[in-house]
């Protein structure tokens, strides 16, 4: 049975910031690629991570468009309100789909895209399949690094017998996997985890798991920059190998560590995050 709206199941913050968005849709597969757009100016690209949507950037989009720039943020293809790609089930289905969407909304310009994580990897496909496409890459706790981490105990939400044994094991979960301090696994970060897990179609991915990422990089020809939490649970004891691996990308240029941030380095440490990026698209532009 299809799930209703993303909208329907967002807390109060997230409906604000979405009000103050515009709705756009691209066709993809049997339906279409949700966006939503902030501000305007020159177009800034926002691709979420795994199980998530457009809310991974919550506390992100309104202070990135406040800088001059027009906000793309899809619901990536077998995510959110997004319909499945027409083929595959993993980060390389999405890379067609989503450049045809960005040239509908944005023309042949190129761009410049930031993704977190699955996101993250999306765009280094793109980037590296369309060298046109991509401006500047801004990775965000991305995998496909070839560092596999030691199997993360999360629990079955899925198995919870009631809503308050849902909501504990999303609140478990983002503190094993997504967010480092314990004050940061708050009502609203739940309320997303919530509204964006069951919205998931994309379960045979498996690319993140692989060095992809690290083959991919010699072909991207765009400048690339990447910001990581320094606490992120995947490459606890592993940032001096995540850091040559993506020094080895022959256009790869700074490395940023966020202090005391987990996987979910934007929302955990939103006003450091924003700094820093915006930092590294205006060196990118110098």
């Amino acid at each position: 049975m299809p799930l209703p709206p993303l909208a329907t199941e967002l807390p109060p913050p997230a409906l604000a910031t979405l009000s103050r968005s515009q709705p756009l849709r691209t066709p993809c597969g049997d339906g279409a690629i949700s966006w939503r757009s902030w501000g305007e100016g020159e177009p800034l690209v926002l691709l979420h991570g795994g199980s998530g949507s457009w809310t991974h950037w919550i506390r992100n989009v309104e202070v990135l468009a406040a800088s001059g720039r027009r906000v793309l943020a899809p619901d990536l293809p077998g995510f959110g309100d997004s319909a499945r790609p027409p083929a595959g089930q993993d980060a390389d289905a999405i890379v067609e789909p989503l450049a045809q969407g960005l040239r509908a909304l944005a023309g042949d310009a190129p761009l410049d895209v930031m993704g977190f994580s699955f996101g993250g990897l999306t765009a280094a496909l793109l980037a590296a399949a369309q060298p046109l496409r991509v401006r500047r890459l801004l990775l965000v706790g991305s995998p496909g690094l070839g560092l596999r981490s030691d199997r993360l105990p999360l629990v079955s939400w899925r198995q919870a017998g009631d809503a308050v044994g849902r909501d504990a094991a999303h609140r478990s979960n983002l503190a094993t996997l997504m967010l480092h301090r314990a004050e940061s696994v708050d009502d609203l970060a739940a309320a997303v985890q919530a509204a964006n897990l069951p919205r998931d179609r994309m379960h045979r991915r498996r690319l993140a798991l692989t060095d992809i990422l690290v083959r991919t990089l010699p072909a991207i020809t765009c400048r690339i920059d990447a910001i990581y939490g320094d606490k992120d649970a995947l490459y606890l004891n592993k940032l001096p190998q995540l850091a040559a691996l993506l020094r080895s990308g022959p256009t790869f240029h700074e490395l940023v560590l966020v202090p005391d941030a987990g996987h979910w380095v934007q929302y955990e440490a939103a006003e450091a995050f924003n700094r820093e990026a915006l930092r590294l698209l205006a060196t990118a532009a110098a």
